[in-house]
């Protein structure tokens, strides 16, 4: 062995973990114990040096986005010049040093120095971020994959493919939400799309935003973002559900800490164990299980939409198994929505019928540069509860609600005489509601409609549903729109066959009002299941009565 080799150091290129010192592997905590030389990056926990010797000298060659930072050139050299001078030097990175940690050029110039050196893995923030929140990358219903990718330049990804994944993760791209959400509308992600954002993930100042694709820029203004790894996905729901059910903690900025409450998950078996009577032995009375318990219930809408009926039906006992009938985008144009914001001060009223009409016109409001002061003048007509839920959401109170919950009726209630009165009406780009236009227009009214969304059938049905229709284990078909029976109709013979019909031979048909019931008849020849009010909540209690009187 040559005096230049005996002289020669090695270099322990560790990764961090995500953030607090206790996600650190054992390896890498016994390396920093040892280490004569710290060169890290900026993101690594300070409490990393209270395990570092006393003559351990620490370099930080943190790259900060917008302030001067070491050139990666001269980091590859510090680290060989540090090798060659017989030290032991920890190379310390957030994550995992192969995942956008820039390893490999430091690698390269090790190896061309013949300088030993180790590479150590860590828990990537990609993974650990929405772990720590609650948040499952991949789920057996929503999620059978997922994939990760960096925003640093947006020009440089594939997003026709980040699209179509069931679950994207983004890592830097604090400074591209506005760009990010763009590109995924435009290659047809729904608006409403669940999202979180995580920053500081896996550290003690952890926040989460959750929205939606259409509403999360205005979740987080004004909010400082970076670091953070966003997640794109139905997962996102699945997190109150995930969450350890302790206290939450006080933001630092108005987001959510990683420790929110949590609703859990229902008792594994219906029957909770009998009490034992005051003599020692047992009462006679078993509680009695939840009235959809044994009960598979397949419902139709969009995925996005469907999570609140989904909460309705488990709470009762129900499985759910979900086929999106729906998908929802942004229309093919905005500029009649753009051309009637331009002229919210000609109109007297906003009607809206939907939920999707609420976040797409409202968002499209915020992204022309107007606040929800711009709707000051005009008082608001929703139809539903669920509607003026949304509304709500958007710290918006609608001044009418038509009894009924359906749009026909809206004319023959409303509170005021609409003759001479200019109404806006955002809607479905495929129209529809003719008879509400129609009788506000014979009763003196000009109704402008706009194309706020638009919505269509999706290119292939969930295999998930499609099982559990062969497997005959569905009891109860649901629709909340005339849209999803026609489309589940095109999605069932995709998936099951020119004879499709047949597969829904013993399984109920439950239809949340008289049009969509209509529809029903005309595709499914039946409706077993129709509430008297038509709500999800008013459909899930005529479900559970429904199976208490097939039970019997």
């Amino acid at each position: 062995m040559t005096g230049a080799e005996q002289q020669m150091g090695r270099v322990y290129i560790v990764g961090a973990g995500p953030g607090r010192l206790d996600y650190l592997t054992l390896r890498g905590y016994g390396l920093l114990q040892q280490a004569q030389c710290l060169v890290h990056d900026a993101l690594v926990d300070p409490n990393v040096l209270t395990l570092l010797s006393p003559h351990c000298e620490t370099i930080d060659v943190g790259k900060r986005g917008g302030r001067p930072s070491p050139a990666q050139g001269d980091i590859d050299q510090l680290l060989v010049n540090l090798c060659r001078q017989g030290r032991q030097v920890v190379r310390l990175k957030s994550g995992d040093p192969f995942i956008f940690g820039r390893t490999a050029s430091e690698v390269q110039a090790l190896k061309a120095a013949h300088c030993p050196f180790e590479v150590v893995p860590g828990v990537s923030s990609a993974l650990a971020a929405p772990l720590l929140a609650g948040i499952p990358l991949t789920d057996p219903v929503w999620s059978h994959g997922f994939g990760v990718v960096t925003a640093h330049n947006p020009d440089l990804l594939d997003w026709p493919s980040l699209a179509r994944l069931h679950t994207l993760v983004i890592l830097m791209g604090s400074r591209h939400l506005e760009e990010i959400v763009r590109r995924l509308q435009h290659n047809g992600c729904r608006g409403d799309m669940p999202v979180a954002i995580i920053r500081w993930g896996g550290h003690d100042q952890q926040q989460v935003w959750e929205g939606t694709l259409l509403s999360i820029r205005q979740v987080v203004k004004g909010q400082s973002l970076s670091p953070c790894v966003m997640v794109f996905g139905e997962v996102v729901r699945l997190r109150p559900y995930l969450m350890p059910d302790l206290p939450t903690l006080p933001s630092l900025e108005g987001g959510h800490t990683g420790t929110a409450p949590t609703v859990a998950f229902p008792p594994p078996s219906p029957h909770p164990p009998i009490p034992p009577s005051p003599e020692g032995g047992h009462t006679g009375t078993v509680p009695t299980a939840p009235p959809l318990t044994g009960k598979t219930i397949l419902i139709t809408r969009s995925a996005g939409q469907s999570s609140s009926f989904t909460d309705l039906l488990t709470a009762r006992g129900a499985r759910v198994v979900e086929m999106p009938a729906l998908e929802i985008r942004p229309p093919s144009s905005w500029d009649s929505v753009d051309r009637a914001i331009a002229a919210l001060s000609s109109f007297q009223w906003l009607i809206i019928t939907s939920a999707n009409a609420v976040n797409f016109f409202l968002q499209r409001l915020w992204d022309q540069g107007h606040d929800l002061r711009a709707l000051g003048g005009l008082k608001i007509a929703v139809v539903g509860q669920k509607t003026a839920a949304v509304l709500q959401q958007w710290r918006l109170s609608p001044d009418f609600i038509p009894p009924d919950f359906v749009a026909d009726s809206l004319v023959e209630t409303f509170p005021e005489s609409v003759a001479g009165q200019r109404i806006l009406f955002p809607r479905v780009e495929s129209g529809g509601r003719e008879v509400l236009v129609q009788s506000f227009s014979v009763a003196g009214a000009e109704v402008v409609e706009v194309a706020a969304y638009e919505s269509g059938c999706p290119l292939r049905p969930e295999a998930s549903a499609i099982d559990a229709l062969r497997d005959r284990q569905v009891d109860v078909i649901t629709f909340a729109s005339s849209k999803t029976v026609g489309h589940t109709s095109q999605l069932l013979e995709q998936g099951l066959g020119p004879n499709w019909r047949q597969w829904l031979a013993g399984v109920a048909v439950a239809s949340i009002g008289p049009k969509t019931s209509h529809t029903c008849r005309e595709q499914l020849g039946r409706v077993d299941i129709e509430p008297a009010t038509y709500t999800l909540d008013a459909l899930t209690e005529a479900i559970a009565a429904w199976a208490s009187g097939s039970s019997d």
